[in-house]
């Protein structure tokens, strides 16, 4: 589905991380963790299309990034639903007018319909629906954000530290739905510096950890 082939990125003179070889396969659940500064959002990045590698490969769903238009990308972002850190919305909008907004600037909103309510439900912001996003808890702005990502029924999930600003018992409701979306056949990738949110995740799921340090990916050791 995205595949990273001994990529590279550079900015600035200066050499983030090399020879990263990454697959999100069908399926799978995986975390990406590392200390601050070692690129882990840029990679993320890389594995949506916001970004292109300055060495290596990536290809989203078998086509190289390199040689993409930017309709072909667009076409592609459609596949991927990413749930960043700061999750910015319309504070003109209602929640549920925001979490549809994919929809809409695609000139879909009309299948919105009774799949929004679920998921409203789903996330547990039904009565939060009409409020505008500045009346959201941060909790329920990073389960906004989540639905927002979600509702064109993308199947992979990029989620960039999507607990980093909420309490734990949130960060596990949250962790709960990421879950829910993999056991639903759902790609789930997610970026974390929080190794108890990994821990937890392990009784619930299959996953693989990965560590970005040093310029260089790794699979994590069994301490975590």
């Amino acid at each position: 589905m995205i595949e990273l082939d001994r990529v590279a990125y550079s900015y600035g003179g200066g050499e983030l991380f090399s020879d990263v070889s990454l697959t999100l396969a069908p399926g799978s659940f995986q975390f990406l963790t590392g200390p601050s500064g070692a690129g882990k959002t840029t990679l993320l990045k890389l594995c949506y299309g916001e970004l292109v590698s300055t060495a290596g490969y990536v290809r989203l769903f078998g086509k190289n990034t390199r040689e993409m238009e930017r309709d072909d990308v667009a076409m592609s972002r459609r596949k991927i639903g990413v749930v960043h850190q700061d999750c910015q919305f319309l504070d003109h909008l209602s929640v549920a007018e925001n979490i549809a907004l994919p929809l809409t600037v695609s000139g879909r909103a009309q299948e919105a319909g009774d799949y929004l309510e679920d998921l409203l439900r789903w996330v547990g912001l039904t009565h939060q629906a009409s409020q505008l996003p500045p009346q959201l808890s941060g909790g329920e702005r990073q389960r906004a954000a989540l639905a927002r990502a979600v509702i064109i029924s993308p199947d992979v999930i990029i989620a960039d530290e999507p607990t980093g600003n909420i309490d734990w018992e949130m960060s596990q409701r949250l962790l709960q739905l990421l879950v829910e979306l993999n056991k639903m056949g759902k790609t789930v990738l997610i970026a974390t510096h929080d190794l108890n949110l990994i821990r937890a995740s392990k009784s619930q799921v299959s996953t693989r950890v990965l560590r970005l340090a040093n310029r260089r990916l790794h699979v994590a050791g069994a301490e975590l």
